[in-house]
């Protein structure tokens, strides 16, 4: 008696020559995931992102895909899988995007220990009727000043985030070693989100870790503007006024800035595929 096939959608190294096997993505998370830092109109939510774009390959793809965006700006871990997971699981996919826990490792005093704990209690659950699993490894921000000092605890996260890819069969998509976005020109004015170039990297990235073939191609950003030691303080001031002082207000007020914010793209549903501008 020959043994079982192997699940294709269970292994990174399927062989997806022409087609690929998923016809259900929902993808949960934070402002990573909802796509901020990408802003585009005809998108819902005003944003677009790594999965919407990962979406519109896929849907290319195949006849009967649908796509749910669960993901919402601002969340902790706790409160993405309180929020998502149950939700993400009653549509019934069979690839699910999990990127959770970066907000609790940019905050003083927290355990990259604890937050693997909360983290892999979701995948326990998101795994349970089978469906391939991706989840995220973090940035490398030692290129950025503001963040470097979180540098060791995502570092930690990340160990953490490929052990339990490893106990339960999950693929990685590995941002720590993705050079090309650590460098300010593929992230937003705030400093902290993936701009429209960065997101499309990620979205390669997230295409290769599924063996997709698609037609993205690399983007090549202006070359950084040569700033005086004054126009470059100028331009921090500038930053901590518009972005960092808000954040930290927030932060002593407990609020988020998805307070008010419900996900874009609740239900799956047919994609209506997006010309790639970048």
């Amino acid at each position: 008696m020959s043994p079982e096939p192997e699940d294709p959608r269970r292994t990174p190294f399927v062989e997806n020559a022409e087609h690929h096997p998923w016809r259900r993505f929902v993808a949960l998370g934070d402002s990573f995931t909802e796509g901020i830092g990408d802003p585009s109109p005809e998108s819902p939510g005003g944003n677009r992102g790594w999965a919407d774009r990962v979406a519109d390959v896929l849907a290319a793809g195949v006849d009967d895909f649908a796509y749910a965006n669960l993901a919402v700006r601002g969340k902790l871990i706790a409160q993405i899988v309180a929020d998502q997971v149950e939700p993400a699981l009653a549509l019934r996919p069979d690839l699910i995007t999990f990127c959770a826990g970066g907000n609790d490792v940019i905050r003083p005093g927290t355990d990259p220990d604890e937050i693997a704990a909360q983290f892999e209690d979701a995948i326990i659950r998101l795994s349970s009727d089978g469906a391939t699993i991706v989840v995220f490894t973090g940035i490398d921000v030692g290129f950025a000043p503001v963040f470097r000092t979180f540098r060791g605890k995502v570092a930690i996260y990340n160990e953490n985030v490929r052990a339990i890819a490893e106990r339960y069969d999950c693929i990685v998509a590995d941002q720590w070693a993705l050079k090309e976005i650590q460098d300010p020109r593929f992230f937003a004015d705030d400093r902290l989100h993936l701009n429209a170039l960065g997101h499309h990297e990620v979205a390669r990235m997230v295409l290769r870790a599924l063996n997709v073939p698609n037609d993205l191609t690399p983007m090549q950003p202006e070359p950084l503007p040569r700033l005086t030691w004054r126009q470059a303080r100028a331009g921090d001031l500038v930053w901590a006024r518009a972005h960092l002082v808000p954040w930290v207000l927030r932060r002593l007020r407990h609020q988020s800035s998805g307070d008010d914010v419900t996900a874009k793209r609740p239900d799956a549903a047919p994609v209506a595929v997006e010309a790639d501008q970048g």
